[in-house]
């Protein structure tokens, strides 16, 4: 088969206003479409199948038939550009949220993305986290000072919706009932050791990290993330830092000098 041929042919598998590619016969007929369509038939099931295994809550919160849908317009849009499937869909976060038929989700994107960076973050490389006996060696006038290394598996997913709720609640993490609080959420995604874990960052809280995961000080991030809001608190923000265990590294820039 030419390379012509195979390029015609993978892009017919995956859009439906394509006819049977040139030079594609069998047994049966010239131009077997009955037989092409089977074959289209379960590669995108096969693909639907993959973006449901990665976007569980989103399929939940839609229903199946209309993720797969969605899935199809996404198959079509943006076929696999591997025979590995592991890193597909990770741009299906930017389809939904500009899918129109889902506009009445608004929320849908953002669930979307805490579930893409769970995937990537299951799939990140294995770092120790710093041991509770380096932490313990930090003392109060360092603290200002001092600089993180964050575990690869580190995300931070912002929302005006209550993402981690909605998320939780599509993935059978908490029970569904009605949500009557409708504040803004933002998701911390981290897989220090076997587990990925998805947690509610407090007011001021991602930007606090995604500041420290730029490599500034403690001090220059806690600036910030107090003036991005007056709930801010640090002590909370940097319990939730090591109980989540998302430093690998400290470094205190005096040492540098």
């Amino acid at each position: 088969m030419s390379a012509a041929t195979q390029t015609s042919f993978a892009a017919a598998l995956t859009d439906r206003t394509k006819a049977v590619p040139a030079g594609v016969v069998s047994w049966s007929s010239e131009k077997p479409s009955k037989r092409f369509d089977v074959y289209r038939n379960n590669v995108s099931s096969g693909l639907t199948q993959a973006l449901a295994i990665r976007f569980p809550a989103v399929e939940a919160i839609v229903g199946k038939a209309f993720f797969g849908e969605m899935a199809k317009a996404y198959i079509a849009q943006d076929p696999p550009s591997s025979p590995i499937l592991l890193h597909y869909g990770a741009g299906f976060t930017d389809f939904v949220a500009a899918f129109e038929s889902a506009a009445s989700v608004p929320y849908l994107a953002d669930v979307a993305r805490v579930e893409n960076a769970r995937v990537e973050a299951y799939h990140a490389a294995d770092i120790a986290p710093l041991s509770q006996e380096a932490l313990a060696a930090i003392t109060s006038d360092q603290a200002d000072r001092l600089t993180f290394r964050f575990h690869p598996s580190f995300a931070v997913v912002r929302s005006r919706f209550p993402i981690v709720t909605i998320w939780a609640m599509n993935c059978g993490e908490i029970p569904v009932e009605q949500i009557t609080d409708w504040s803004a959420q933002d998701a911390l995604i981290i897989r220090p050791r076997l587990h990925v874990l998805t947690r509610r960052i407090p007011p001021g809280g991602a930007v606090f990290l995604e500041v420290l995961a730029r490599g500034h000080t403690l001090g220059s991030a806690s600036q910030q993330a107090a003036e991005a809001t007056e709930q801010f608190d640090l002590t909370a923000n940097l319990i939730g830092l090591f109980q989540a265990e998302l430093a690998t590294a400290v470094h205190n820039v005096a040492d540098a000098r």
